[in-house]
């Protein structure tokens, strides 16, 4: 007996308009073929750009017969007859030309823009602000130029990469208010001015490294960031306080840029930060001897490859213990005094420490006795130092340290005398 129809469980409304449009589309005769303005948008941008393999082409699979593009155009993926993702070129199959701006700006379902590194050039057309539904463009190692859209309309977008490129200008303010924007990566242009003094999207990586920029750094970062590289860049100023907000940092890389004043001790109690890079700027001070006290909270917590580059700065006093355990420590040229604490020593003999830099300071002394014996693994280096090493302490330097083991008792004298 079959069972009345007022026993049998009614869908949900929104399930019941689901069901219906997967339905429509498995049996409708047009569903496997691409909207026209799509159709038209992708011959366009087939026609603008070029190959670059003399022998392979990436569009050999984009015939104008097919009677399905969306499943047979490489590349190109749909969802009910629009072209939700292009992704243009692949690694081997490199692409040249032009990014047609108009024809791009006909996908209005587009929610990836993906180009793979090529020689494209041109612009980075304004009109795709028009794409509101985008979350992620990457258009990285190309020959782009101008300046960068400002992408207000992009309120879904979640990644932009554009590095590797020739753009040029300000970054505009409107890219660190978008409300979705997680990843930012606008590396290795020729980008110029000051960043905005407040960053309110929700990053979680930015990566502006090697570029022009100059001025401090904001005063309010993100606090969910995780990864922030500044690098090569001409930047200025102090470590504000927006950085000491950033407890959530894996990786900091602020190095060869002309940043000034004291390094925050509370920077090395973040307990994820494992790779900080700070090399090569004007920083001057101690270095979180507040940290051993106890007034500011544990020290660094390192991880197996963890990584912390202070060299060449001014930084100065005895060196502080809180980089225990950093597999590669690079302190040297600066102007540290005093003994190298023995939690060092002992890192490095049993090979917690792969890489200890402390040439070309104003140390005094290190606690190894005759006969401590270094892994072959180890790199130490202690040259031009106010020291004389045991002569069975053997050092591994780079070619940079030169070739004198301990600096002139004559500087030695007069900066001690002036410390």
């Amino acid at each position: 007996m079959s069972t009345p129809y007022y026993n049998t469980p009614l869908l949900h409304p929104r399930l019941h308009l689901l069901l219906l449009i997967i339905i429509i589309a498995l049996i409708s005769p047009s569903s496997s073929s691409l909207h026209s303005t799509d159709l038209k948008a992708l011959l366009s941008i087939k026609n603008t750009l070029t190959e670059v393999s003399p022998t392979k082409s990436f569009f050999s699979t984009w015939n104008l017969t097919a009677p399905d593009p969306c499943s047979s155009f490489s590349g190109v993926t749909c969802f009910l007859s629009r072209v939700t993702i292009l992704s243009l070129g692949t690694t081997s199959l490199p692409l040249a030309g032009t990014l047609p701006a108009e024809s791009i700006s006909q996908l209005t379902e587009l929610t990836q823009l993906i180009l793979s590194p090529g020689i494209v050039t041109g612009p980075i057309p304004p009109q795709l602000d028009r794409l509101t539904k985008l979350r992620v463009i990457s258009l990285p190692s190309n020959r782009f130029n101008g300046p960068i859209p400002s992408f207000s309309s992009l309120v879904n977008l979640h990644t932009l990469d554009l590095s590797h490129n020739q753009l040029a200008g300000s970054l505009p303010p409107s890219l660190t208010e978008l409300p979705q924007l997680k990843v930012l990566i606008l590396a290795s242009n020729t980008l110029t001015g000051t960043l905005p003094r407040t960053v309110t999207s929700p990053l979680l990586h930015l990566d502006l490294k090697n570029n022009q920029l100059t001025g401090p750094l904001p005063i309010s970062l993100p606090s969910s960031l995780r990864y922030l590289s500044l690098s090569q860049n001409l930047m200025w100023g102090p470590l504000t306080n927006g950085l000491e907000t950033l407890s959530e940092l894996v990786f900091l890389d602020l190095s060869m840029n002309h940043f000034s004043g004291p390094i925050p001790a509370q920077l090395f109690s973040f307990p994820t930060l494992s790779n900080i890079f700070l090399q090569r700027n004007n920083f001057s001070g101690g270095l979180g001897l507040e940290l051993e006290s106890g007034s500011s909270g544990p020290g660094l917590r390192p991880k197996p490859g963890s990584i912390v580059d202070l060299s060449h700065n001014a930084l100065s006093g005895e060196l502080s213990t809180v980089f225990d355990g950093v597999e590669s420590l690079f302190l040297n040229n600066n102007k540290f005094v005093g003994s190298v604490p023995e939690v060092y020593v002992k890192s490095v003999c049993r090979g917690s420490t792969r890489t200890l830099y402390l040439q070309h300071n104003y140390l005094t002394g290190i606690p190894m006795r005759e006969g401590t014996l270094v892994p072959d693994t180890a790199s130490l280096c202690l040259s031009y130092n106010c020291m004389v090493l045991p002569p069975t302490v053997m050092m591994t330097c780079p070619v940079s340290a030169g070739g004198m083991s301990a600096r002139p008792e004559a500087q030695c004298s007069v900066f001690n005398h002036l410390g």
